[in-house]
């Protein structure tokens, strides 16, 4: 009955959005772009995933992050394996350096992230102790991070990755030592320490997976229906020119109707995603244009309240975990440039 009832609110959701047809064909006018100076003044907010080497050293990265990102999330600098030495041992110098950028240029940092199965400290992996021990170490660690950026960190990514593919939850140490229980206690732990902070369970998988798709949505409802504080889903999606359209404003739509916040938290579009020898060609550009724009107008069609954002996995083509495939995943070439890409998201968020 409850996914009969699923269906049906999707269907009337897609619905009612602008029937707006996604191709390339020239012979079709093209959508107006939003009549914008910077991504920064978009109507909701539009971020990157940063790298604290590349913002101390590149000029240009460094500039086009505060001209056109309202969002930022580190790309490591705030995972488990970085930031904990030790138990009560940390290093924040990273995570502060992002911060405090953050702060002097007005934008909103995303935690990113701090419970995942992979990027777990040698001091964990070694903890020996009976299950309070474990909740106590994984309460004390949250806490000391969560609370060390109170009302500086605006949300986070409190579990990451928590299910396979068939929709079991994934095998790690916090599972092992605690149960299933750790990601709930997860999202009390952070709460706790910030009560402002905005929760998330990201994962991946929406747009290609039935069963990801369900299971992700499926837990977030049921967590939040208990009372568990948690407040958004976040969609990595990383895609590709090969994968419709439909499916990733589906991915996002659904995600929508548990009626908690939405967050596209690792958007990129791989224009190689079979790793061959090739070139950026226009018709690729194209291609990609598609998808950005598919995306961006996806999360325009939900409730404003619950548009979080789109945060894309990097600022431009060679700060792209994919470009050593070779691959131009980002609306940004290596010169900083706006690439078609970038006027697919202007159509996207055009109002």
């Amino acid at each position: 009955m409850k996914n009969i009832l699923l269906y049906i609110a999707l269907t009337i959701i897609l619905t009612s959005c602008d029937k707006e047809k996604f191709n390339s064909d020239n012979s079709t006018q093209e959508p107006p772009k939003a009549n914008i100076e910077n991504l920064r003044q978009a109507s909701y907010p539009i971020g990157a995933a940063i790298n604290i080497n590349t913002l101390k050293n590149n000029v240009g990265y460094r500039n086009t992050i505060i001209k056109e990102m309202s969002s930022i999330t580190a790309e490591n600098a705030m995972k488990m394996n970085t930031i904990s030495i030790g138990r009560k041992q940390y290093n924040f110098d990273d995570a502060d350096y992002l911060v405090n950028f953050a702060q002097e240029n007005n934008i909103r940092v995303h935690g990113h992230t701090l419970i995942w199965y992979k990027h777990t400290p040698t001091w964990v992996s070694n903890f020996s102790g009976t299950t309070e021990d474990w909740k106590t170490i994984m309460k004390e660690y949250i806490q000391d991070v969560v609370g060390r950026y109170k009302g500086k960190v605006a949300s986070w990514d409190v579990v990451n990755e928590i299910i396979n593919d068939n929709g079991t939850l994934r095998d790690c140490i916090w599972l092992q030592k605690i149960g299933p229980e750790y990601i709930e206690l997860a999202f009390q732990y952070a709460h706790e320490a910030d009560p402002d902070a905005i929760l998330f369970y990201n994962d991946y998988g929406h747009e290609y997976s039935h069963t990801r798709r369900y299971t992700v949505n499926h837990i977030s409802d049921s967590l939040a229906r208990k009372g568990v504080p948690i407040h958004g889903i976040g969609l990595q999606m990383h895609t590709n020119i090969n994968r419709s359209v439909n499916d990733l404003r589906y991915a996002i739509i659904a995600a929508a109707v548990t009626k908690l916040k939405v967050h596209v938290s690792e958007f990129d579009v791989a224009v190689n995603p079979d790793k061959k020898s090739i070139t950026f060609t226009e018709e690729l550009a194209l291609k990609q244009k598609e998808s950005y724009r598919a995306v961006f107008k996806a999360m325009m069609d939900i409730p404003e309240n619950q548009r979080f954002g789109v945060t894309m996995w990097g600022v431009h083509d060679p700060s792209s975990w994919l470009s050593v495939n070779p691959d131009w995943a980002l609306p940004f070439n290596d010169k900083f440039e706006r690439k078609p890409a970038y006027d697919g998201i202007l159509q996207g968020i055009y109002k």
